[in-house]
């Protein structure tokens, strides 16, 4: 099943109120408020296995604020901030076995600044300056 992403419900009228989707086997996919037809406040996705795969916020069906991606295995994956659907603030990515992989800036979507990536035991490898276009 592909997700919805119409503003619609099934009899044609404009989404309202808490909205569950679901994987083809039943369990649920995400979790999230609509207002009149937009995406609002605090929505959850979840992988098959029943874990929390990613978590964030919206505003008149916009990615805004922090988010959070999940592993499989329960472990912090990234965390980013969004403006208007765009990614800003500090961005962190990290390894499968949770130590931080990079960091850095997103101005307007664009990384910005100087980045740092990081091997798997926590230790400085490469850093790399973004101008802004």
């Amino acid at each position: 099943m592909k997700m919805d992403k119409s503003k619609y419900d099934a009899d044609g009228q404009l989404k309202n109120g808490v909205f569950k989707e679901h994987f083809k086997d039943g369990t649920v996919s995400c979790v999230g408020k609509y207002s009149n037809g937009e995406k609002v406040g605090q929505w959850k996705y979840y992988l098959r296995n029943g874990a929390l795969r990613a978590i964030g916020r919206y505003s008149g069906g916009k990615m805004t604020g922090e988010w959070k991606w999940y592993r499989e295995n329960g472990k912090l994956m990234q965390t980013g901030s969004f403006e208007d659907e765009k990614k800003a603030g500090i961005w962190k990515r990290y390894h499968p076995n949770g130590t931080l992989y990079d960091e850095g800036e997103y101005v307007n979507d664009k990384k910005f600044g100087e980045w740092r990536a990081y091997d798997a035991d926590g230790k400085l490898t490469k850093t790399t300056r973004h101008k802004p276009r």
